[in-house]
């Protein structure tokens, strides 16, 4: 591990100018490249302190042994640079996108004598049209046979088409019309390229062109009294409208835009794009990413742009970029771009509208690709297992904890406050297990409400002291001790209860206090062969009873997968309740302890008052007033509202919304 002052360039030697710098290692190898308007300003964040570094900044900055960098004229330059020798060098702290499957273009061969349509994959080739990727080979192929009704170019491979050349036959699709047979001669090369030109441009959005003028043939036949040519050209319209309905229209008919969304954690991110061209979807693809460089969501953004235009041009790249978040030097980046595409790009977030609604949409199928993503890894069975022995191995266990059950505490400003436990067994969730904790406060054995002062740490230690002394009850006797009366079922009466198996490893959702309050739980009640830990969210670092410094596991490390995926479970079982039990206690009003009430003549009081606080100074008759108000029912309002307390805040039944004092205050 190198120390950075040792290779610390000299006062004045870096410029003060746009440029991109190269950190190498000890063996000369690139393991990191980036930009920078000023090299001077930027290479010196990279020397602070160590402590005041991002961790992961700190290991590149440690495992480096060397830097050096070239100037640039200008900050385009210095973006293309970049992005040149990142597909170079492939730095292992650089972000990295990876393909999560090799996804299927419809390319259309311009550059050959007679234009070719296919599916290809990989790596684009030059003088090829290229439109998608589709998520699936089937839906081109679908796509193409609607369409060779009315653009009939040739799809057969080059030893086909010299084959029907030599015997002077053309194939099953010449004799059918679906292709125009200039393997034999019955188009010209000059025919036929505009027939693959028409076919390009009708897949690139074009479609209303293509539409009227066949409609307009259709109807000059018909007038003709050319019944079958109309027939023909009426099923060759509804062929290319079937064809149009398998994209969805999502935007305006003129739309050429490119929709990135991201979903990320603290190790990994994914990145899904929507390519809508003519207002309609016209591909989607997404790539997933290990966080190796201390990066934000605009970082992310922009190097997701640049592996998705590095290598394209013209109308690949399209008019409108709409991102989550803006990269850092946004002129620089939409510069770019403008000169990739040869004029002007617009880069920018959606605000409203079917833009940002559309936008919504692909931040979803983000957000599901990393989970199905980190879903993939733990249902693996080998990768379980590397998980599990990884985490003994960090945490000095002696065998690997089949069972890990892990806690977390919730609750909004003090109010509310619940918690969570799941359950893991050999690394995926057990979910019949999990179970729900209003905390209450306890001070030893005896029950303590402290309000709005109770603290996720005396929370975990009544969490952890509530279920492990249930555990101990198990031992004892057959059956599940609650305190709390529910019911069991008589049927499994006998039968081993959740809380009589022990877990080989408790993981809470916090630092050094948490943990150190679930062990004095655990200690209190004479359990000493249980393992606790705790995961801190900030920099994943996993913390044990009495260690003043943490354990870091790789980043790549499987056992730090599972072990996030366990705490992130809890935190988001933790997040429903506390929500469920918040949104219990908001929808209550004075007014549910009026018998005969119903929600109709509430909101009928509430929309005539205005709030309960000026239904509260109304007298009988005028509640009388109100549509449906009876007297008898009248006085009931008035003495439920008298016994109440001025609920603060107090929240409107019709609408769930929380009104303030001056005309707030609803039922």
């Amino acid at each position: 591990m190198a120390d950075p002052s040792s290779y610390r360039p000299k006062p004045g030697q870096i410029p003060d100018s746009p440029g991109v710098y190269k950190f190498r290692d000890e063996h000369r190898r690139v393991i990191y490249v980036g930009k920078a308007k000023s090299l001077r300003q930027r290479l010196a964040n990279y020397f602070q302190p160590l402590t005041s570094l991002h961790p992961r900044t700190a290991t590149m900055v440690t495992t480096a042994a060397s830097v050096e960098w070239t100037v640039v004229s200008t900050e385009v330059e210095a973006l293309q640079l970049e992005y040149s020798w990142i597909k170079e060098y492939d730095p292992r702290f650089n972000v990295k996108y990876r393909d999560d499957k090799s996804y299927p273009y419809l390319a259309v061969t311009m550059s050959e004598e007679f234009p070719r349509v296919q599916v290809l994959r990989g790596h684009k080739k030059k003088g090829v049209r290229y439109f998608g990727p589709y998520a699936h080979a089937w839906a081109i192929r679908e796509t193409v046979d609607l369409m060779l009704r009315v653009f009939p170019v040739r799809t057969c491979s080059a030893g086909v088409f010299r084959n029907a050349a030599s015997a002077g036959r053309p194939c099953l699709l010449g004799y059918i019309g679906k292709c125009s047979a200039p393997c034999v001669g019955r188009v010209t090369p000059e025919e036929h390229r505009e027939l693959a030109e028409e076919f390009s441009d009708f897949m690139a959005g074009r479609t209303g062109t293509y539409i009227r003028r066949l409609e307009k043939q259709m109807m000059l036949a018909a007038e003709d009294m050319e019944y079958e040519k109309a027939a023909r050209l009426r099923d060759d319209i509804e062929a290319l409208r079937r064809a149009m309905e398998k994209s969805a229209v999502v935007l305006a008919d003129a739309t050429d835009a490119d929709l990135i969304a991201l979903a990320e954690d603290e190790l990994e991110a994914a990145v899904q794009i929507f390519h809508v061209r003519g207002g309609r979807v016209r591909g989607q693809r997404g790539w997933v990413t290990d966080k190796v460089e201390a990066v934000d969501t605009a970082g992310l953004v922009e190097h997701a742009i640049q592996q998705l235009y590095g290598e394209e041009s013209g109308d690949a790249v399209p008019k409108e970029v709409l991102v989550p978040a803006l990269p850092e030097d946004t002129g620089a980046v939409t510069a770019w771009l403008s000169g990739r595409r040869g004029s002007n790009v617009s880069l920018r977030i959606p605000q409203r509208g079917d833009k940002k609604d559309l936008m919504e949409t692909v931040a979803r199928n983000a957000q599901q690709a990393l989970v199905l993503h980190k879903t993939k890894r733990a249902s693996d069975l080998t990768t379980r297992s590397r998980a599990l022995e990884e985490i003994a191995e960090a945490l000095d266990l002696d065998s690997a904890p089949l069972r890990i059950e892990c806690f977390d505490i919730s609750h909004l400003q003090g109010e509310d406050v619940v918690a969570s436990m799941v359950v893991f067994e050999d690394g995926l969730p057990r979910k019949s297990e999990y179970r729900r904790f209003q905390i209450k406060g306890l001070v030893g054995d005896t029950q303590v409400w402290h309000g709005e002062g109770q603290d996720d740490v005396r929370s975990m230690h009544e969490v952890i002291s509530r279920r492990f002394r249930r555990y101990l009850m198990e031992k004892e006797k057959t059956g599940e001790w609650d305190p709390e009366g529910v019911v069991e079922d008589p049927d499994e009466a006998g039968r081993p209860k959740r809380f009589a198996y022990p877990p080989q490893l408790v993981v809470v959702d916090g630092g050094q206090p948490q943990v150190a309050a679930a062990r004095r739980a655990l200690d209190e009640l004479g359990i000493s062969d249980i393992a606790v830990c705790g995961l801190a969210k900030r920099l994943e670092e996993v913390w044990l009873p009495g260690d003043d410094d943490p354990v870091v596991l790789p980043r790549s490390s499987e056992g730090l997968y599972l072990l996030q995926r366990v705490r992130d479970t809890a935190h988001d079982f933790a997040i429903r309740y506390q929500r469920s039990k918040r949104g219990k206690r908001i929808r209550t009003s004075p007014l549910d302890a009026v018998p005969g009430l119903g929600d109709t003549r509430k909101q009928a009081l509430i929309k005539h008052f205005g709030s309960v606080k000026r239904l509260r100074q109304a007298t009988i008759e005028q509640i009388c007033e109100v549509p449906g108000m009876g007297r008898k029912t009248a006085e009931a309002v008035v003495v439920a509202l008298a016994q109440a307390a001025p609920a603060a805040p107090a929240v409107n039944t019709a609408t769930g919304e929380i009104m303030e004092d001056d005309g707030g205050g609803t039922a």
